[in-house]
C-alpha cells in the first residue's frame, strides 16, 4: 500500500480537501500509476457541483493526467513498470462489439463499474481516514498515485513532457477529434465554434488542420478572442452584440449558414442555435459539450428534414489505446498545438485556486 497526497471531494458543492490517502496495490489486469501532472476539466466541476447523476462521494476526481507506471497486477502485458502513460476515461478493450466496430470509440467493457466509481471487480483501491473513497471516470488523476484497469491506459513516448501531454487525456483530443473524426471537416469549408474554452480552441485547431477557410469563434467573453485567433479563428463574435438570435446572424454572415458547427459549452439553447446556424441541405452540427442531467434538446423537425445533420462526440471519436500515442507523436512533431493551451501551472496543493481560475474564465 502506498501513502500519498490526493485531493478528496468529500461531498458535493464543497472545495476539494488535500489529504493523505492509502492506494492499494493493483489486482489482476490493473495498473498503478504515479501521476506526474494533471489538468482540470469542466467535467470535474460538473460532478463536484452535485449535478452529475453518476456522481458518488467521497471521490477522487480528475481525468486529464499523465504519469509513470509504478507497478502492474497479474496478467498485464501491454505496459510495464517505468512506462510513460496517459490514463484513459474511455478505455479500449479491443474485444467488445463496440471496440470491434469502426463506427464508434465507446468501449463498454467496464462501463457499469466505472460509472459506479469502482474498479471492474466492484471495489475501490483508495481509502482515507478509514473510509473507502470512490474512483472517478476510471482514472482519478487528482492523486499522486492511482490505479486503473489495464484497458484504460495508453503507453506514450517517454520523451513527452507530462505537464503538457496530460491535456491529451480529454480536452484537446476531444475538440480536435470532433473536427477531424466526427464532423470530418473538408478543405475550404466554413465552420462556427460556440464556446472558446480549451475544447473550443481544440476544435478551431482541428478545423484549421482540416483546411477550413473560414472559422468563426462565438463567445460572450471577448477576452478569449485573441487566443482563438492564434489557434486559427478567422473572426470572433459575441451573441450579445446583436438583437437578432446568433443563428440568424451567422446565416446572414455566411450566405445561408455554416458547413459545420460545434457546441463546446453544454448549453441546450446554444446546441439549438448551433444546429440552426448550419446551411440547409448539408450543414452538420456536432454537440461536444455535456449538458446537465435531465436537460433536453429541441428544434423544429423541418431543420433536419431540409438536410441538416445533428451529431455528438465523446473523446473526439478516437479509439483511445490506438490513438492517444499517435496524438502525442503529432504534438512532438509539431502538427498539433498543446503548450499553447496551458495558461497556469500550479502546485498540487493549490488545486482549489485552479478551479477558481477556471470558473472565472481565466
Amino acid at each position: 500500500v502506498i501513502k500519498c497526497k490526493a485531493a478528496v471531494a468529500w461531498e458535493a458543492g464543497k472545495p476539494l480537501s488535500v489529504e493523505e490517502v492509502e492506494v492499494a496495490p493493483p489486482k489482476a489486469h490493473e495498473v498503478r500509476i504515479k501521476i506526474v501532472a494533471t489538468a482540470l476539466c469542466h467535467t470535474d466541476t460538473y460532478t463536484l457541483s452535485g449535478a452529475d447523476p453518476e456522481g458518488c462521494f467521497p471521490v477522487i476526481l480528475g481525468h486529464e493526467g499523465a504519469g509513470i507506471v509504478e507497478s502492474v497486477g497479474e496478467g498485464v502485458t501491454k505496459v510495464k513498470k517505468g512506462d510513460t502513460v496517459i490514463p484513459l476515461y474511455i478505455p479500449q478493450c479491443g474485444e467488445c462489439k463496440f471496440c470491434k466496430n469502426p463506427k464508434t470509440n465507446l468501449c463498454q467493457k467496464i462501463r457499469i463499474t466505472q460509472g459506479k466509481g469502482v474498479m471492474p471487480d466492484g471495489t475501490s483501491r483508495f481509502t482515507c481516514k478509514g473510509k473507502q473513497i470512490y474512483h472517478f471516470m476510471g482514472t482519478s488523476t487528482f492523486s499522486e498515485y492511482t490505479v486503473v484497469a489495464d484497458i484504460s491506459v495508453a503507453k506514450i513516448d517517454a520523451a513527452a513532457p507530462l505537464d503538457k501531454v496530460c491535456l491529451l487525456g480529454c480536452g484537446i483530443s476531444t475538440g480536435y477529434g470532433a473536427a477531424v473524426n466526427t464532423a470530418k471537416v473538408e478543405p475550404g469549408s466554413t465552420c462556427a465554434v460556440f464556446g472558446l474554452g480549451g475544447v473550443g480552441l481544440a476544435v478551431i485547431m482541428g478545423c484549421k488542420i482540416a483546411g477550413a477557410s473560414r472559422i468563426i469563434g462565438i463567445d460572450i467573453n471577448k477576452d478569449k478572442y485573441a487566443k482563438a485567433k492564434e489557434f486559427g479563428a478567422t473572426e470572433c463574435i459575441s451573441p450579445q452584440d446583436s438583437k437578432k438570435p446568433i443563428q440568424e446572424v451567422l446565416v446572414e454572415m455566411t450566405d445561408g449558414g455554416v458547413d459545420y458547427s460545434f457546441e463546446c459549452i453544454g448549453n441546450v439553447g446554444v446546441m439549438r442555435a448551433a444546429l440552426e446556424a448550419c446551411h440547409k441541405g448539408w450543414g452538420v452540427s456536432v454537440i461536444v459539450g455535456v449538458a446537465a442531467s435531465g436537460q433536453e434538446i429541441s428544434t423544429r423537425p423541418f431543420q433536419l428534414v431540409t438536410g441538416r445533420t445533428w451529431k455528438g462526440t465523446a473523446f473526439g471519436g478516437w479509439k483511445s489505446v490506438d490513438n492517444v500515442p499517435k496524438l502525442v507523436t503529432e504534438y512532438m512533431s509539431k502538427k498539433i498545438k498543446v503548450d499553447e493551451f496551458v495558461t497556469h501551472t500550479l502546485p498540487f496543493d493549490k488545486i482549489n485556486e485552479a478551479f477558481e481560475l477556471m470558473h472565472s474564465g481565466k
